[in-house]
């Protein structure tokens, strides 16, 4: 799988509205991301850092990402 990294950030993640915790996110685990909904691009963020950096990824970029943890094609947290 090829990976793309993205180009773009935005230095204060609070400044974005729509966040979500994915449901598949553990309630104390600590280890979540936000996303928001409703933006050209798919912003991501830590959640514990709402005024931390959000990375925009492609709507393309970030499905293949989706698709690629689902499918266990990513080890993530190792």
């Amino acid at each position: 799988m090829r990976m793309v990294s993205s180009e773009h950030t935005v230095p204060d993640s609070s400044s974005i509205t729509g966040w979500y915790k994915s449901s598949y996110s553990g309630g104390d685990q600590g280890e979540c991301l936000e996303v928001a909904r409703g933006h050209a691009h798919v912003p991501v963020r830590d959640s514990k850092a709402v005024t931390g950096p959000a990375v925009l990824f492609s709507l393309d970029g970030w499905t293949s990402f989706v698709t690629a943890v689902k499918k266990g094609q990513l080890l993530l947290g190792q």
